[in-house]
């Protein structure tokens, strides 16, 4: 039995949730995955994975020997790497993953540049709305919206985002504008949420941080969209002030109840604390971390600016 190739075979399984999609994600025929897992449990002498006909799920030993697999693989990764070049020069694949919204109006622009800059680096961008698992979906960072809880991990602070309640002056000028986050119940609201749950809105008074309920005339499942029916008129939106920068400096939309926003978020790339740090990576955080933060701080003014009594 090949033991690298048994523990590569082991790692796609868990990694691709099943035999079948291990296989494809190899190029390796299904029986030889199978095999090669089966050898590795023959080997250890016990059973990693429980098997259905529906799913394949990691056993109790299968999840602590899939730890130590990967972390082996890792390190046998970097070896590599460590004589190839990438960690001399700035060359090979890099993927970095951020929030849907963010990283089409902010991080693919910079990463434009980076890729004009850096003609040896592929940039492959993971945009999804949900904590990407740096180590287990192999990315090498991410942009982080909300307060950092994962301690092993390497961070670069960019900024802040703002949670900014606003609406379209058409609206307002229909509806008048609230006076408190209680008056949130007597307005159309749009909710957004990509678990869908959209009941209320984070909101701070003298009590402090508080959920406000609102009356959701229509929910949707990304910012982007709550901010365009703000914009559409149909009523009020709560979006990061990125999402709103260019609507509030247009006059397509206004900042309301900006003296019951909750504490700004923390703006953080973050990356896994190897021993060993690619030159592609380093290269990546110091020229897209400034850029980004620059940005940031852009959108936070430009909507405190535009709700600045004149």
């Amino acid at each position: 039995m090949d033991r690298f190739e048994s523990m590569t075979a082991f790692v796609a399984v868990a990694r691709e949730g099943g035999f079948s999609a291990a296989s494809r994600a190899l190029g390796v025929p299904l029986p030889t995955i199978s095999r090669r897992v089966a050898d590795l449990e023959a080997e250890v002498g016990v059973r990693l994975f429980h098997r259905s006909t529906r799913r394949v799920v990691l056993t109790d030993q299968g999840r602590t020997y899939h730890a130590a697999c990967q972390r082996l693989l890792d390190d046998l990764r970097d070896a590599d790497r460590s004589i190839t070049g990438e960690y001399q020069t700035p060359r090979g694949e890099l993927t970095v993953t951020a929030s849907v919204g963010f990283g089409r109006i902010h991080l693919q622009p910079v990463a434009t540049e980076f890729l004009q800059a850096y003609p040896d680096i592929n940039l492959r961008l993971l945009l999804v709305d949900r904590i990407v698992n740096l180590v287990e979906e192999h990315t090498d960072i991410a942009v982080r919206i909300a307060p950092l809880l994962d301690s092993t991990l390497i961070a670069r602070q960019l900024g802040q985002v703002r949670m900014v309640i606003c609406a379209s002056p058409e609206y307002l000028a229909m509806h008048g504008e609230p006076d408190t986050p209680d008056d949130l119940t007597k307005h159309d609201c749009i909710g957004w949420s990509s678990a869908g749950l959209t009941s209320g809105w984070w909101v701070r008074d003298r009590g402090g941080d508080r959920t406000a309920p609102i009356r959701v005339r229509l929910s949707t499942t990304i910012a982007e969209s709550a901010r365009a029916a703000a914009e559409a008129g149909i009523g009020l939106a709560q979006i990061p002030c990125y999402q709103a920068e260019a609507a509030v400096a247009a006059g397509r939309l206004a900042i309301i109840l900006s003296d019951f926003e909750c504490a700004p978020l923390p703006v953080n790339l973050v990356y896994p604390s190897n021993r060993l740090v690619p030159l592609k990576l380093r290269a990546f955080v110091d020229f897209a971390a400034p850029r980004l933060a620059e940005r940031l701080t852009r959108a936070a003014g430009m909507v405190r600016q535009a709700h600045a009594p004149a």
